[in-house]
């Protein structure tokens, strides 16, 4: 093996490894996430948006157990030539549609504990950091407006991706492969919803916030996986908004801010 080829070899292998090192702690950081909103000075940011996700995870788990055999029955192919895929099919529109839920309730959820959730992001890395994003608002009367239009914004972003993919996923045999990318998608969709807060509060505005997330993709989707599967976790569930706000932080101090991009 000539020095090139070694050289190619190691590196393809040291990307591999950075790349699943990179994946599993962007995959824990919601974990971690739920240690730092314990830390004194942050539960009485914590209490509001705690409240809200006990009210949305309520209403979720009506409205699942109330639709969800109808949503199999409707979409569930049963061709037989897929019949020994079926048990697998299953799974992954089941995951589908609880997903489906929750990106819809986070969205309903952050809409109304933007404000909080800004608040918590500044204080969140007032402690890890030492310094509070200047850009923060203090006041919650002032960040109600700048946070609502905020998440307004990620609706409408969320709304110009998911309905095509929903539009495709009425199409017999494609739902299947479609299915895949909305999980996929709403892995994204939650990395962008939680680390709006606290690049948000150093003025960055979405194009700019994406691109960032892009430069960490990895990391972001696996961060998004992790919210996901905290919100899946009964009791923990109540607790994942707060906790992601709080992890989203952290990425955001260790991965995504930079000396050049702060914006004081």
């Amino acid at each position: 093996m000539n020095h090139v080829s070694a050289y190619n070899l190691g590196y393809r292998s040291n990307y591999r490894s950075r790349a699943m090192f990179s994946a599993i702690n962007g995959f824990f950081l919601p974990f971690q996430g739920l240690t730092l909103i314990m830390r004194p000075g942050l539960r009485r940011y914590v209490l509001i948006p705690l409240l809200l996700n006990v009210m949305v995870f309520a209403g979720l788990a009506y409205l699942a157990g109330v639709y969800f055999d109808v949503f199999m029955d409707r979409w569930l192919p049963s061709q037989s030539w897929l019949e020994f895929l079926r048990w697998f099919l299953w799974l992954l529109f089941a995951v589908a549609y609880a997903l489906a839920l929750f990106y819809g309730f986070t969205l309903v959820a952050n809409l109304i504990g933007a404000p909080f959730n800004g608040m918590l992001a500044a204080r969140v890395e007032e402690k890890l950091t030492g310094e509070r994003p200047a850009e923060s608002d203090e006041s919650l009367l002032k960040a109600v407006g700048p946070a609502l239009a905020g998440e307004l914004g990620k609706i409408g972003y969320f709304a110009t991706r998911a309905l095509p993919l929903l539009v495709l996923f009425l199409i017999p045999g494609l739902n299947i492969f479609v299915t895949i990318g909305w999980i996929v998608f709403g892995f994204w969709f939650l990395a962008i919803e939680y680390a709006d807060y606290p690049m948000g509060n150093h003025g960055f505005k979405p194009k700019e916030q994406r691109a960032r997330l892009r430069s960490k993709r990895i990391k972001s989707l696996a961060f998004g996986a992790g919210v996901t599967v905290l919100m899946l976790i009964p009791v923990l569930q109540f607790a994942a908004m707060p906790a992601a706000v709080a992890a989203a932080t952290r990425l955001w101090v260790d991965d995504l801010s930079g000396d050049s991009g702060r914006r004081h």
